[in-house]
């Protein structure tokens, strides 16, 4: 299933299997937006740093999602981290996630990394009509707690934006964040940390790790890694028996993505979707989509039980239906590119940076599909602690990370949720 990102990205970066016996300070597992800017951070600091990852670098989660550099990482909803934390730890928390855009923002222009980026501002579009109260109430939230001054767009608002489709009357602009080219964003960060002086593992999957006199001891294929120190960076991709400290705690749910063959500005025109803009649907199993510089149209969406080859064509062709009904005029334009990745859900709803055991072992996991952004400044900021700076963070990026209820039962609850989430969804919920 090769990716549109992976047929455009260019050239790759030259990340050799591991061979041999390496000692470092700290040994970073995966080579995505939180390992690389974890060990980019370190590196800076004068700590030896090594990454082991189990592919090619891009070959997960980071090199294959929608490209949406934008607000988010928790799946709990506004109204419930105010109610936990307070309506302060919330703000600090929005905050942080304002600095994550920013973040990736200044990574871009200072290393001159050409990642397509398109325009501000991320645009939910309301997919039943009981959905158009909801983002009223989302708007005057953001206003309220975050002070953030959204722009609630009618149907004549998006047509005139180029932003019409068959199911949205209604639309909330917040004017956070900005799409990418993924790929071509973790292969520029990947050659600034090479260059920074950061050891880069390809193709080192991690199949042993074992502590002994102070130091962990991690075993690939080819060669193994001692260490004092080891950050876990494996988003959805974190194996159950990576370490006994985290089995348990993740939940692997799929994302899936088609991209169209180049539309022509008439057939653009023809639908009135002419915008770049990065969008999503109000749905709870939401889909998201957008168009590429060339002309294409990305689209994805949640979903899926089995990732099995076998399991692939019902879900493209679940893509293609929810395409054409929702974009009746480019129905049926040809599909060039159809693939799919995991990320990762905890039982909390929240992200968590945090530390297990001695403090030796540190983890920024849990993105809930939404990580460009939040693993980008996580993973630098969780370097700068390692390094021994003072990094002051929001209480809910902090919790421990809690492990499943009967964790052999989290395919069950992943497909009682997806029943419950689609008929909320037909409902306009």
């Amino acid at each position: 299933m090769d990716s549109w990102w992976a047929a455009s990205a260019g050239p790759g970066v030259d990340a050799p299997a591991l061979t041999g016996a390496v000692t470092a300070e700290v040994a970073v597992i995966g080579a995505g937006f939180t390992g690389l800017n974890a060990a980019l951070a370190l590196a800076r600091r004068g700590v030896d740093v090594v990454v082991l990852d189990a592919g090619a670098i891009g070959w997960g989660a980071s090199g294959r999602n929608g490209g949406f550099c934008c607000l988010g990482s928790a799946k709990l909803s506004w109204p419930a981290i105010i109610r936990r934390f307070g309506l302060a730890e919330a703000r600090r928390f929005f905050t942080l996630q304002v600095a994550a855009i920013d973040h990736v923002r200044a990574l871009l222009a200072d290393h001159a990394i050409d990642a397509d980026a398109g325009p501000e501002g991320e645009i939910t579009l309301a997919h039943h009509t009981a959905a158009e109260a909801g983002l009223a109430v989302e708007a005057a939230l953001l206003r309220e707690a975050f002070g953030v001054d959204c722009d609630l767009l009618s149907r004549q608002d998006l047509a005139a934006r180029g932003l019409a489709m068959a199911e949205a009357g209604a639309g909330l602009l917040v004017p956070h964040g900005f799409p990418l080219h993924p790929l071509k964003y973790q292969l520029g960060l990947a050659r600034v940390a090479r260059a920074a002086g950061v050891a880069l593992y390809g193709d080192s999957a991690v199949t042993g790790w074992a502590r002994a006199g102070g130091f962990h001891h991690l075993a690939t294929a080819g060669g193994t890694v001692r260490v004092r120190r080891v950050v876990v960076a494996t988003a959805g991709f974190t194996r159950e028996d990576l370490s006994p400290a985290f089995a348990g705690r993740l939940l692997p749910v799929l994302s899936n993505i088609i991209v169209t063959r180049p539309l022509s500005p008439d057939e653009q025109a023809a639908q009135g979707f002419t915008s770049r803009h990065m969008c999503a649907d109000s749905r709870r199993l939401l889909h998201y989509f957008r168009l590429l510089p060339d002309g294409r149209l990305l689209f994805g969406a949640r979903g899926g039980i089995s990732a099995s080859p076998e399991a692939e064509p019902a879900m493209r062709a679940r893509l293609e239906r929810d395409l054409a009904r929702m974009f009746p005029a480019f129905a049926g334009v040809g599909i060039d590119y159809f693939w799919r990745g995991l990320t990762d859900l905890t039982f909390d709803l929240l992200p968590h940076l945090g530390m297990m055991e001695d403090g030796s072992v540190h983890y920024l996991l849990g993105f809930h599909g939404n990580g460009v952004a939040m693993a980008s400044l996580g993973g630098a900021l969780l370097g700068r602690r390692l390094a021994g700076e003072a990094v002051d963070l929001p209480a809910p990026l902090t919790q421990p990370l809690p492990r499943f209820p009967f964790p052999s039962l989290r395919q069950t609850y992943l497909r009682l949720a997806y029943a419950a989430y689609g008929l909320g969804d037909r409902l306009g919920r």
